[in-house]
């Protein structure tokens, strides 16, 4: 029985060795039924195997519930990437914003509304239009439309512009048409490429186009366009010159 009792020490041992923790498994029972008399009476090798079902399963259950080196290195790199993820995508987002506020070609299908009740300090852009009720303190530029009913103490910078009621100080840039409504007062130059005035502008008006003077406007300041319509009832404090014409002024006169 010497040889037995060395393989129920073996199997013991090697049994400890494999369950983690170096928790210990009882194994004395087990072993001992495994311990036959194979002089006597023949093995019954399905129930000596069934035996072994238990002890399997314990060794295995550690091992499984323990994650492998490939699922924890996925895990890292998954933690790690997914903050890089989304400050790339915040960047270019941003980057997106910046190129199409640079870009005047862009414009976005967007209107930001500024209320009554609102005062901002400071410039604000967009690659959008602006709807301005309320008041700025600061230069507004914007890809879109500027329309302002309220109040801006700055310049602007936009495709089209249209004051109505409004109070502007300072000047008026446009790439495409300035509209002065009835009752708004511009203090401030205006450039653009074509205009209407029926308001009160103290400043200079340079437009490549043609240029408007309704009824109601009072204008303080020199008047620079390709042609010019002054309604009656219009009052000009000023120089009006067609300079853009394409009539060569200057040679009409020459040898005469």
């Amino acid at each position: 029985m010497g040889l037995f009792k060395e393989f129920k020490d073996d199997l013991s041992s090697a049994v400890n060795e494999l369950v983690p923790g170096g928790e210990e498994v009882e194994t004395t029972e087990n072993v001992d039924n495994l311990v036959v008399d194979t002089l006597g009476e023949e093995v019954d090798v399905a129930s000596e195997l069934s035996k072994l079902d238990g002890l399997l399963e314990k060794v295995e259950e550690p091992k499984a519930s323990m994650p492998t080196m490939t699922e924890r290195v996925g895990a890292a790199q998954t933690m790690a990437s997914t903050p890089i993820t989304k400050e790339e995508s915040v960047k270019s987002m941003s980057d997106t914003t910046m190129n199409n506020m640079v870009n005047p070609d862009v414009v976005e299908d967007e209107t930001s509304l500024i209320t009554a009740s609102t005062v901002l300090k400071g410039d604000v852009m967009s690659a959008g239009s602006f709807d301005i009720q309320g008041t700025i303190n600061g230069n507004v530029s914007c890809n879109g439309k500027i329309v302002v009913t309220g109040t801006i103490n700055g310049n602007t910078s936009s495709s089209e512009f249209f004051a109505d009621v409004a109070k502007i100080e300072g000047e008026v840039a446009s790439t495409g048409t300035v509209k002065i409504g009835a009752g708004s007062v511009i203090i401030g130059n205006i450039s653009a490429s074509s205009a209407v005035i029926a308001g009160a502008v103290k400043g200079d008006i340079d437009v490549q186009g043609p240029v408007v003077v309704d009824t109601s406007a009072v204008i303080m300041g020199n008047i620079k366009s390709r042609s010019v319509q002054i309604n009656n009832g219009a009052v000009i404090e000023g120089f009006c010159s067609q300079c853009y014409a394409d009539i060569d002024v200057q040679g009409l006169f020459e040898g005469k």
